[in-house]
């Protein structure tokens, strides 16, 4: 796995990801990307990069655009972030076991994972979370967790 800024991506490539049915009924509604869009989303998640205690990547998986994570600003903190395609869902695990390293490494002491309604609670994200509450962003309800940083609990994830 291979985690990679995103200005060395491919629109296009990134373009069919984030365009997937599967993936947008888990992201809070939005138009689909064109080109255009997409560009101006990539040029926003860069300029959050450089902010302190961010970091935004694309993930590659045996050579292959998987997708995007990140660390990025949140109104309670800094929020996890991981969009993958569908076919490469059952790495999720190990892009959140990088993000909670990049999270130490950025001395971060709690980050959130919101995860909006349509994805079940996640028995392992309620053990390793300090806290769990259902929230509503943007009109819609998440269950977020609040995952402390520095503790090894979340490798067993």
């Amino acid at each position: 796995m291979e985690f990679i800024d995103l200005s060395h991506v491919k629109i296009g490539e990134l373009l069919t990801i984030l365009n997937e049915q599967k993936i947008r009924k888990h992201l809070i509604e939005h138009a689909y990307f064109d080109v255009a869009s997409l560009r101006q989303w990539v040029e926003n998640k860069i300029k959050i990069d450089l902010l302190p205690g961010c970091r935004i990547r694309a993930v590659y998986i045996n050579g292959i655009l998987a997708g995007w994570c990140g660390i990025q600003p949140d109104d309670k903190g800094f929020e996890l972030a991981i969009v993958i395609s569908q076919k490469f869902w059952g790495s999720g695990t190990l892009v959140f076991k990088e993000l909670m390293r990049w999270a130490k490494e950025l001395g971060h002491k709690e980050v959130l994972l919101h995860l909006l309604e349509s994805r079940p609670e996640y028995r392992i994200l309620k053990r390793v979370a300090t806290q769990v509450h259902k929230t509503e962003l943007l009109g819609r309800s998440f269950t977020t967790y609040y995952i402390g940083v520095g503790s090894d609990a979340y490798y067993d994830v």
